[in-house]
């Protein structure tokens, strides 16, 4: 056997190596997931205009002059998104302080699963809306759920987040962004 004969030979194993190593050094950078990695064009902006049907009551239509004056979480959800699941009591509780609506952006969901998913884990929401044929959620960048905008009395985006809301979230980004706006206007959460 030559030299050459005996490198050849252990090529294969080596490729098998780098692969295992790169993939190996995929898994552990995206252990936490780079929330600025797409960052919203709304942040600071007016959430686009929207006109939706409310869940509870299909005659209602939904706009945001319902929301005038008024700071609100938007919630995007769906009966089918697993990571759903995993923010909901997170949300129950955040909701359940009144420090401001929390309003829930129902997304391609069928209606008869969306009210069973609320009976079966409990409704925080304010108020449900409903966009299941994603076209508003195109004007909101919405790509996935759940994701969590902040947005502001005036209708300003003041804060987006992708993923399941944790309250480790809640203490560190939503809360003193509420202080930062109730700074802004005070007497607004009253």
């Amino acid at each position: 056997m030559t030299t050459k004969q005996i490198n050849w030979r252990w090529l294969p194993l080596l490729v098998a190596l780098l692969v295992g190593i790169l993939l190996a050094a995929g898994v552990y950078l995206s252990r936490e997931p780079n929330r600025d990695a797409l960052p919203s064009t709304l942040i600071g902006k007016p959430l686009p205009q929207f006109a939706l049907p409310d869940l509870f009551r299909e005659d209602h239509i939904v706009t945001n002059k319902d929301f005038a004056g008024t700071p609100y979480l938007l919630n995007v959800w769906g009966s089918w998104c697993p990571e759903c699941r995993v923010e909901h009591p997170v949300l129950t509780k955040f909701a359940d302080t009144k420090r401001i609506p929390v309003v829930g952006y129902n997304w391609k969901d069928e209606k008869q699963d969306a009210m069973k998913w609320l009976e079966q884990f409990g409704n925080p929401y304010y108020n449900v809306i409903v966009d299941q044929d994603s076209k508003t959620a195109i004007d909101f960048g919405v790509y996935g759920a759940p994701e969590t905008f902040l947005v502001d009395g005036k209708g300003i985006v003041r804060w987006k987040y992708v993923g399941p809301v944790t309250q480790d979230v809640i203490n560190k980004q939503v809360t003193p962004l509420l202080d930062q706006i109730d700074k802004e206007a005070p007497g607004l959460f009253k």
